[in-house]
């Protein structure tokens, strides 16, 4: 037994001393053939990019590391750079390409590239190129003669390779944490953007004598993936921070997903007016769960136009708040409703239908006068906006962008409301007509009481109504509001307090000799309102519509301008007469102290 043992262990050692023997060899002939072949692999490696790219692009590296025993290598201090005197000539030609590229990193891993099949089946097939931390830099310079061209190189590279090879193929190339630079040269002053932490995947990459006029690929790709995690940057202004996290997107699919968005003020409410040194609008934004889908990759990498069919947001909130007890900027706000917004964004935008689901709205202000902060909300807004556009081929075949949303006023009445926008219109026309059903009238003190020294004491809206045709200097159109058991009382701001008393005698004449308690009344008689207001230009487009309806509103109900001017007018005469009274009380105490 001990016999048998020892012979299978000589045996065992003779196999493993020629299998040590065999890959040493194999070792020693990979390491010969790297060392014989890397000048001709440096060669080849620089001509092919040279061909490839019709001479446009050449390769600069330092070194080359090859192991043929593992199908591995690596190339050092890789620099892809562009000839702009050929760029020149393509231009002449009406060959260049809308983009250019700089590429520059200190490794490239070139892994599996199966180098006996070369001399076999005369194909090079990579398993993967790994590019670590490159610095990419995309200048762009639009030509007319690219304006239909098909997302294929204008020159086959097969044309090249087919000298000595049938195939070279990539099964994947990753770029990891890439840091891109690009640069719009389409106007006077080119412009530059940079965003870092990128990955990008590039799928399937093939040259063949059918890939460069095959539909299914992009610049001879299946597919392009792109991701970008926990990003944020600040604002020119240094107001703000954007945040994206998990953004991915997939050119075969056309379909681009952001977990969370969002735009995130750097001061607190009260701090952000302050900091500006006059009262401004401070926007607060939260968005979860966004796609984008048929989003055209090879449009807008050769054009950086955004076109897709569909986006859909859900979930996320939208916060607009302004502090009106700072000084106003006296700044004429022209041009800044959000369709002309949208007009004003450089690159082409056409998202065909956006779809929401369940985002909070508010707009709040603090009152100069109140010392207070009212707040309106819409709550679970939900619905669709057409033709977001600022293409002028989009805006020829309908220039109207369409938004249909139903929201929950204060988180109770019911509000379906629809607006018109005109994409065209110098003076920002647009309209809008609702309905808002069932809301009790005591939630809209949140608003009414600190900006419009006014508490809904009772009162139940069944149905308000209304058409409205507005610009940027004006709104007209009419309302109808539906009521129940209205009562009010009138508010004023007690000096050295940060609290509102009410009048009460004024609240009791208000409602006994002004205020409509019911609309239609006892006999059925339903008064309805015609709206016309004039905007104040430095006022934002939240709260022109708000107070355009407020308006309405108050001229139902018989808060007509000469009732509250009345109103107002018997208030001041009865603080002078109380004004006047403590006054001679007071001459009548230092009369008696005389005595």
């Amino acid at each position: 037994m001990i016999g048998k043992t020892r012979k299978a262990f000589t045996v065992f050692k003779w196999v493993a001393g020629v299998m040590f023997l065999l890959f040493v060899a194999a070792d020693a002939m990979s390491w010969y053939l790297s060392v014989k072949l890397r000048p001709v692999i440096t060669k080849e490696l620089k001509d092919l990019v040279l061909n490839a790219t019709d001479s446009l692009y050449r390769i600069e590296f330092t070194r080359v590391n090859t192991n043929f025993l593992l199908g591995n290598a690596s190339v050092s201090d890789v620099k892809i750079i562009p000839d702009t005197n050929i760029f020149n000539k393509l231009i002449t030609l009406k060959r260049a390409p809308n983009n250019i590229y700089e590429v520059s990193l200190k490794k490239l891993t070139i892994r599996n590239f199966h180098p006996w099949r070369i001399y076999r089946d005369k194909k090079l097939n990579v398993g993967q190129l790994l590019f670590e931390h490159p610095k990419v830099v995309m200048i762009n310079k639009q030509f007319d003669f690219n304006e239909n061209r098909p997302p294929r190189p204008n020159k086959s590279p097969f044309e090249y390779i087919s000298k000595f090879l049938k195939e070279v193929s990539v099964d994947q190339i990753n770029l990891k944490d890439v840091s891109f630079k690009y640069v719009n040269k389409n106007d006077a002053i080119p412009e530059v953007d940079s965003v870092n932490k990128l990955d990008i995947t590039l799928k399937d990459w093939l040259i063949d004598e059918k890939s460069a006029t095959d539909p299914s690929r992009i610049y001879l790709l299946k597919d392009v993936l792109i991701d970008l995690n926990d990003y944020q940057f600040a604002t020119p202004d240094s107001l703000y921070y954007v945040q994206l996290n998990e953004l991915s997107f997939a050119a075969s699919t056309g379909r681009l997903n952001i977990k969370k968005f969002g735009v995130v003020p750097r001061y607190s409410e009260m701090d952000f007016g302050r900091k500006v040194g006059f009262s401004k609008e401070r926007f607060n934004v939260q968005l979860s769960d966004i796609n984008l889908n048929g989003i055209d990759l090879p449009l807008y990498v050769k054009k950086q136009e955004l076109a897709a069919n569909e986006m859909n947001i859900a979930n996320g909130y939208v916060s607009v708040f302004n502090n009106n007890d700072l000084p106003a900027r006296g700044v004429v706000r022209m041009g800044k409703f959000p369709h002309q917004l949208l007009q004003l964004v450089k690159a082409p935008l056409t998202v065909k239908k956006l779809n929401l689901s369940d985002v909070d709205i508010s707009y709040a202000e603090y009152d100069g006068d109140s010392k207070q902060k009212g707040t309106i909300t819409f709550e679970k807004t939900s619905g669709t906006i057409l033709n977001v556009t600022n293409e002028q081929k989009v805006k020829a075949k309908n220039p109207f962008m369409i938004a249909d949303l139903n929201t929950y006023m204060m988180g109770q009445g019911k509000l379906m409301v629809n607006f018109k926008f005109d994409l065209n219109a110098k003076n920002g026309a647009f309209s809008y007509r609702g309905e808002l059903t069932n809301l009790d009238g005591k939630v809209l003190n949140r608003i009414t009481k600190p900006l419009g020294m006014l508490q809904v004491n009772s009162g139940v809206a069944k149905k308000l109504s209304f058409n409205v045709i507005a610009d940027e200097a004006k709104a007209s159109g009419d309302l109808s509001f539906q009521y129940h058991d209205l009562s009010i009382g009138l508010l004023k701001k007690v000096e050295g307090k940060n609290r509102l008393v009410k009048l009460g005698l004024f609240s009791m004449l208000a409602n006994s000799l002004v205020i409509r308690p019911d609309n239609p009344d006892g006999k059925g008689k339903m008064v309805s309102a015609a709206i016309y207001f004039q905007r104040d230009p430095t006022n934002s487009f939240f709260s022109f519509i708000w107070k355009t309806l407020l308006q309405g509103i108050k001229y139902t109900v018989g808060l007509t301008p000469e009732k509250q001017a009345e109103i107002d007018g018997q208030i001041a005469k009865f603080e002078k007469m109380k004004k006047d009274r403590e006054l001679r009380r007071e001459a009548r105490r230092r009369r008696q102290l005389k005595k």
